[in-house]
């Protein structure tokens, strides 16, 4: 009999349809019934060995909360038998509702109940306690996922153990994770604990890769690049971590639509076993990134959610360095622009922050410069340690990018019909922050911000917390121009100023978007069933 090993994952919902994540342990045909009638059938697919489904539901009616369950070869798997959650349901939006958006970024797997957690409580396992204590009450209409779901290169003691049993830890990379086989291993670690299993069953979730979903400073530069392409091990580590991102994170991101147009999930799914299929893709996106497409788009009524690849798209000459490639670049201008007074509220969700405190943002800058060999290369050699050592691998590190995305938020914020917001949702740096920046020339119509929110749950060490309050200060403004000033750096064309924050603790931010209007609250996990508001903020009237 087929058993669920992990799932269900309900990941897109829309008036009328949603699709349903599952892992089991053997072929099977999964199905999921709602209590009103809707439900959806589907094969499994195998990659790997494991055996997946990702289930379309259709006949959903707007408006609506019917609960469902899981079946495999038709034997219920879900809900458990004695849990102690509420049914999971799947919510489907009205026309007018608001939408309630929650986001962040920076996870480690928490550990087994009654294990002493370094990095304090989990800000999902949190929410998920909440929700379950009052069923009836506010929930997130969808959870975005910023980046880091899961470490690659920061495994758990527990998950240490379990790679020196399969293999000789004394042997690259260590205990880091080599192969498919060990990703699977994180991604049940981090969603099979219970209160997230339940949360991920019942809440939509929109999920796009920050570095350590592959390795720390994943493509930070063309010399970084060169160096760990020279390793034994990174190729079966890359290949492993895109084919494992494409079956666990970003299959899910796509609409039922797209999906059926989608040539590779076809063909994955019509074969016995997909696994050359998917690993000649990942080759593929390996050997030309822009050939591939990861950042995609979706709408929740009138708003716009853009979900941006700040990684494998990255352009690494230090000539013609970008965040993102040309197509990639052009596909986010298309999409930002596209039905102008279509959308009330604008979304661009991208792991790295757009805006950084001030002596961040012009010391990457600099360093950019350093690189390029504008001073040399004593100094170009200075520039990449100094990059990698640092973490220098921001929009501000790639100043024409910078300028672009700071050029488009200003035009898709401008003219008629223009959306009453654009927040730029960020995670990655272990804070949370609000910044707002002014054009010199008056700048767009629509309120502009950097929301930025991270971690849900790991370790923020006292050296980490000093330095990013420090970089906010006068005299870390006054510093940083100063470097940009030795590396002949322009003034960015945007000013900005914090307007809230730092923060710092394993926290969520909920941006709530009711026709024009736009509330932000940050909670902060207190206890494993506690958030407590740090902040409330209005950022257009109701």
């Amino acid at each position: 009999m087929a058993g669920l090993l992990l799932g269900p994952l309900l990941r897109y919902a829309d008036s009328s349809s949603a699709t349903v994540w599952v892992e089991t342990s053997r072929p099977c045909a999964a199905e999921v019934r709602c209590a009103d009638g809707a439900g959806g059938t589907a094969r499994t697919f195998q990659v790997a060995g494991h055996h997946y489904a990702l289930v379309p539901v259709t006949g959903l009616s707007p408006g609506t909360s019917p609960s469902y369950e899981v079946f495999l070869d038709g034997t219920r798997v879900w809900p458990r038998p004695g849990s102690r959650f509420p049914p999971s349901v799947i919510r489907t939006p009205a026309d007018g509702d608001a939408v309630r958006v929650a986001f962040g970024s920076c996870r480690w797997a928490a550990p087994p109940a009654g294990e002493k957690d370094p990095a304090g409580p989990d800000a999902l396992d949190a929410l998920a306690a909440r929700m379950a204590a009052g069923p009836g009450g506010e929930r997130p209409d969808v959870l975005l996922l910023l980046g880091d779901q899961v470490y690659a290169d920061e495994v758990s003691p527990a998950t240490r153990r379990w790679l020196a049993a399969r293999r000789d830890p004394k042997d690259p990379p260590g205990s880091e994770v080599a192969d498919y086989e060990e990703y699977t291993r994180l991604y049940y670690e981090s969603w099979l604990d219970p209160e997230v299993r339940w949360l991920l069953s019942t809440v939509p979730s929109c999920m796009i890769f920050d570095d350590h979903d592959v390795i720390d400073d994943w493509n930070t530069s063309a010399a970084w690049l060169a160096d760990v392409r020279a390793t034994a091990w990174w190729r079966e580590r890359l290949l492993s971590g895109l084919m494992s991102y494409w079956v666990y994170q970003h299959l899910g991101n796509l609409s039922p639509g797209e999906l059926a147009a989608d040539p590779l999930y076809a063909a994955v799914r019509e074969t016995p076993d997909g696994t050359d299929v998917l690993r000649a893709f990942a080759a593929g996106a390996d050997a030309d990134p822009a050939s591939v497409r990861w950042s995609y788009r979706r709408d929740f009524g009138r708003v716009r959610l853009l979900m941006v690849d700040t990684r494998a798209a990255r352009v690494l000459d230090e000539r013609s360095r970008a965040m993102l490639d040309a197509g990639e670049a052009e596909w986010l201008r298309e999409q930002a622009l596209r039905d102008p007074g279509g959308y009330d509220h604008l979304l661009v969700g991208t792991s790295l922050p757009w805006l950084l405190p001030h002596l961040v943002h012009d010391a990457e800058a600099w360093d950019a410069a350093l690189c390029r060999g504008d001073r040399g290369p004593r100094w170009a050699r200075f520039g990449e340690g100094l990059r990698r050592r640092a973490d220098l691998e921001h929009w501000a590190a790639f100043p024409g990018s910078f300028t672009a995305l700071t050029e488009l938020i200003a035009e898709a914020g401008s003219g008629p019909g223009a959306p009453a917001t654009v927040c730029v949702l960020s995670g990655d740096v272990h804070h949370a922050y609000l910044a707002e920046p002014s054009w010199p020339s008056g700048g767009p119509g629509a309120r502009v911000l950097q929301l930025t929110c991270s971690p849900v749950h790991n370790a923020v060490p006292l050296s980490l917390r000093l330095g990013f309050r420090f970089g906010w200060s006068a005299v870390a403004r006054f510093l940083g121009r100063r470097l940009a000033r030795h590396g002949s750096c322009p003034p960015p064309p945007v000013n900005w100023h914090k307007k809230g924050g730092p923060w710092f603790g394993n926290q969520l931010m909920t941006l709530t978007l009711h026709g024009r209007s736009a509330r932000l609250r940050l909670e902060r996990a207190r206890s494993a069933g506690a958030l407590k508001t740090v902040e409330e903020s209005v950022l257009t009237p109701p």
